[in-house]
C-alpha cells in the first residue's frame, strides 16, 4: 500500500498545487475529464510507439539509438496524445475562458498520464524508484505541458495567422523539451562504463536542461497569471 500511496502521490500533488494557483477555479467535473483523459493519451501512444519501436533494431546502438528512442519512441507519440486529448476533450469548453486554463488542463491531462506511467513503474521497482521519480520524471511532464498549455490558450484567444503559430508551437515545444530531457538520460544510460568526462558532461547538462525547464515553466505560468489577473486582451511576452 506505502509503494502504491508513494507512486501516486507526486501527481496528485502536483495537481492539488496548480489548481490552487487558479483564480476562477474549473469545474471539478473539467478536470476530472482531463484527467482521466491522460489515461486515454497512453492508448494513442501505444499505438503510435509500438510500431516506430519496431524500427529500433536498424538504428545504430549509441548517440542515433538513444536520440530516436527519445524522440520518436517516447517524446513525439507522448505529448502528441496528450495534444490530441486537449484538443478533443477541452479546447471547445465553455470553461477554458482565461489563458492559465489551458495551462491548467493541460497539466491535469499530462498528469493523467504520468500517474499511470508512475504506477507500474515504481509497482516493478520499489521505492527507490519512486523517490527518484517523484523529483524527476513526474514533474517532468508537468513542465512538458506548461508551454502545450500555454501556447493553446494564445491559439484560443489569438485570431488569424498567429493561432496556427501558436498551435504549432503547443505541440512543438513540449516535444522538444521530453525528447531533450530523455536523450539526455538515455544516451547516458546507453553508456556500461561511460568516462568520467563524460558521464560529468551528461550530469551537469541534465542538472542545467531541468533547471531551464523549471525557469521556463514557472515564468509562462506567471505571464498567463498575470495576464488573467489584470483582465488583459493583448498576449503575453512569448
Amino acid at each position: 500500500m506505502i509503494l502504491f500511496l508513494s507512486s501516486i502521490a507526486p501527481a496528485l500533488i502536483i495537481m492539488f498545487i496548480i489548481y490552487k494557483q487558479d483564480t476562477q477555479k474549473e469545474p471539478i467535473s473539467m478536470l476530472l475529464k482531463a484527467f482521466f483523459g491522460g489515461f486515454l493519451s497512453i492508448i494513442i501512444t501505444f499505438a503510435i510507439a509500438l510500431p516506430l519501436g519496431e524500427l529500433m533494431g536498424f538504428i545504430p546502438s549509441g548517440f542515433l539509438q538513444s536520440f530516436y528512442n527519445a524522440f520518436f519512441c517516447a517524446a513525439i507519440p507522448e505529448e502528441f496524445a496528450k495534444w490530441i486529448i486537449f484538443y478533443w476533450l477541452i479546447k471547445k469548453a465553455k470553461d477554458f475562458d482565461q489563458y492559465y486554463d489551458g495551462i491548467l488542463y493541460a497539466i491535469f491531462i499530462s498528469m493523467g498520464f504520468a500517474l499511470v506511467e508512475n504506477i507500474m513503474y515504481v509497482m516493478n521497482n520499489g521505492m527507490s524508484v519512486a523517490i527518484v521519480r517523484a523529483i524527476t520524471a513526474v514533474p517532468g511532464h508537468m513542465l512538458f505541458a506548461v508551454p502545450m498549455g500555454y501556447y493553446l490558450s494564445l491559439a484560443k484567444f489569438k485570431e488569424g495567422k498567429d493561432a496556427a503559430k501558436y498551435v504549432k508551437l503547443s505541440l512543438a515545444v513540449p516535444i522538444l523539451l521530453h525528447g531533450t530531457y530523455d536523450f539526455i538520460l538515455m544516451y547516458a544510460s546507453s553508456k556500461k562504463e561511460p568516462s568520467l568526462l563524460l558521464g560529468t558532461v551528461l550530469f551537469l547538462l541534465f542538472v542545467a536542461f531541468d533547471i531551464y525547464m523549471w525557469q521556463l515553466g514557472v515564468r509562462k505560468i506567471k505571464q498567463h497569471l498575470a495576464a488573467d489577473s489584470k483582465n488583459i486582451s493583448e498576449t503575453p511576452e512569448v
